[in-house]
């Protein structure tokens, strides 16, 4: 029989048979034999540690892209370990002996299925502690199928672009010594691939996007109808076109409490809330948005109201409607909100993407409504307060210099599930009190600025709070405010120390392995029970009679205001 040929697969992955003769026993033993077997180990410790537990019940779809990736990330650290000690040697590195082999397969099938039996053990503790019913059984057969697809796609991949690099490699060799040309190759591939990737498929990725999420923003949510009242923009006498508002704008002036609801609730005389907002068709730029924007405020008679709110908008223009609500309820009517939107794009998108313009909204918006509120006398003009939730904290932040700042110009602020990524709230969890932990922090023994996760945090430090008052609403288990790049390699303080009251005990970083948990976790963060993940609920209805302490109210009233903004 002719003598096998052999062929170099990626470095450090030893020489592979080519398959022999279809119906052969010989012919599928080359499989196994295409992966590195160290890069195997390796990639089958990050595949069980992807199986831990984070911060949030994991369906099988995302569980597998978590385990797919981590295997393959494994693998590609374990062949490069291969290639480096090969290299030092200054050999060629073959793979394990057949017995070793069959070893490391079984090992891989008990390993993976002692892994997803622990998966099983912790969802449901999870489930369980999030008030979650039991996961469907189909969850654990995707998880397998996804995570094989997933790592022979990423790996195979990984090796066209070494493959195309030691072309290269090959090519330069003609001309230079071996080292060289190598080193030639690598760079060379790697700066086409980031031309590529910048150049072409993030233009074409970025414009099928904006295209798909501009289509979406003309539309109008089903049951969404035109203001007739003028207190609302795009009614009558508005300066905006019920059109341009967008979809989320559209939603959003269209979705408050109603005189007759707030009537219903006060059991007194209701105002019509004003609701003024400007989309991205409104205006030619943030700045012209914004100044449109408070003329249609001034206009509706916005200045004129008990409490003014600026509120900061995610990437689409989305505003909970939580904490909107919760503010016209607390004051009967007597309010006006400002908005606008800055972007197509959801929040994740426009997070990678447009931050900045969500900065820029939040200035620019905060400073023409400032700048008019300012010039009015102090004795008549509107409690002043500013409010987003995600994004939209991110970029309500970014008006004020610090806690001072913040003391100095508004009335109150909420914001709501914060970034990891927000300024302020990253100086004020940075400076904590000693003793307090990262995920529940008192900043200045709560002078101005307070975390709560639960209602009975706002008491917390036992400690006088004077006006005004700043409120952060994060949850322990809101992976959008504890995802960060940090993640990769360093453990995060909220798992050094006393754990939140919804992250399990069993819960560890591990590099690489907990940044990807928690990245899929903020896909997943809303299909979780209000109080955990980025479901904030009724909780605004707290937090805003703490910060405004409206008169007459009572704390049997923000109970009822809850039932309401639950319902």
């Amino acid at each position: 029989m002719p003598e096998v040929a052999k062929v170099q697969v990626l470095a450090g992955s030893g020489s592979d048979a080519d398959p022999a003769v279809p119906g052969s026993r010989r012919h599928w033993r080359w499989l196994p034999r295409r992966y590195s077997t160290v890069g195997s180990i390796v990639a089958l410790v990050l595949l069980w540690l992807s199986l831990s537990p984070a911060l949030l019940p994991r369906s099988g779809l995302f569980q597998g892209v978590v385990s797919g990736a981590s295997a393959a990330i494994g693998y590609g650290l374990g062949s490069l370990l291969t290639a480096a000690w090969n290299g030092v040697r200054r050999r060629s590195g073959g793979n394990a002996p057949a017995l070793a082999r069959r070893l490391l397969g079984l090992a891989a099938v008990l390993g993976s299925a002692l892994g997803l039996i622990w998966f099983a053990h912790w969802q449901a503790q999870l489930r369980t502690l999030m008030g979650m019913g039991p996961a469907p059984w189909p969850e654990y057969v995707v998880i397998p199928v996804l995570t094989g697809v997933i790592f022979v796609v990423l790996v195979g991949a990984v090796r066209m672009w070494v493959t195309a690099a030691r072309w290269v490699g090959r090519q330069v060799n003609r001309i230079a010594p071996p080292r060289v040309s190598a080193l030639v190759g690598v760079v060379l591939v790697v700066a086409l691939t980031v031309g590529l990737l910048n150049g072409v498929v993030v233009r074409a990725l970025m414009s099928a996007m904006n295209s798909s999420f501009a289509a979406v923003n003309q539309e109008t949510q089903a049951g969404t109808k035109a203001p007739t009242t003028p207190q609302l923009s795009g009614g009558p006498s508005s300066l905006v076109t019920w059109d341009s508002l967008g979809r989320q704008g559209r939603t959003f002036v269209a979705g408050g409490p109603t005189p007759a609801a707030l009537e219903a609730f006060s059991a007194k005389p209701a105002r019509q809330p004003i609701r003024a907002y400007t989309g991205l068709a409104s205006a030619d730029t943030v700045r012209d948005e914004a100044e449109l924007a408070v003329r249609e405020l001034d206009r509706a008679g916005g200045f004129d109201r008990a409490v003014l709110g600026v509120v900061t908008t995610t990437g689409s223009g989305w505003i909970n409607e939580s904490s909107a609500s919760a503010l016209e309820y607390a004051y009967n009517g007597n309010t006006a909100l400002v908005s606008m939107q800055y972007s197509y794009l959801p929040s994740a998108a426009s997070f990678v993407v447009d931050s900045n313009r969500a900065q820029q909204a939040g200035r620019e918006l905060f400073t023409v409504v400032f700048a008019k509120w300012e010039s009015l006398p102090a004795a008549t003009r509107p409690k002043l307060v500013v409010f987003g939730e995600s994004l939209g904290s991110f970029g309500g932040e970014a008006a004020f210099s610090g806690a001072q700042d913040i003391r100095a110009r508004i009335d109150g602020a909420l914001f709501v599930g914060p970034t990891s990524s927000n300024p302020l709230w990253g100086s004020f969890v940075a400076d904590r009190d000693p003793g307090t932990p990262q995920w529940l922090p008192t900043f200045e023994h709560g002078r101005t600025v307070r975390f709560v996760a639960r209602p009975s945090d706002l008491d917390r430090p036992a400690q006088p709070w004077p006006l005004p008052r700043v409120v952060y609403l994060q949850y322990a288990s809101d992976p959008v405010t504890w995802w960060s790049p940090s993640l990769l390699f360093r453990k995060p303080d909220w798992l050094r120390e006393p754990r939140g009251y919804d992250v399990l005990p069993s819960t560890r970083w591990y590099p690489i392995i907990t940044f990807l948990q928690l990245a899929a976790d903020m896909a997943i963060s809303h299909d979780v029970p209000d109080g955990h993940g980025h479901r904030y609920g009724a909780d605004p209805a707290n937090a805003w009679a703490a910060i405004l302490q409206p008169a007459g109210w009572t704390a049997a009233d923000t109970q009822r205001l809850r039932g309401v903004l639950g319902s």
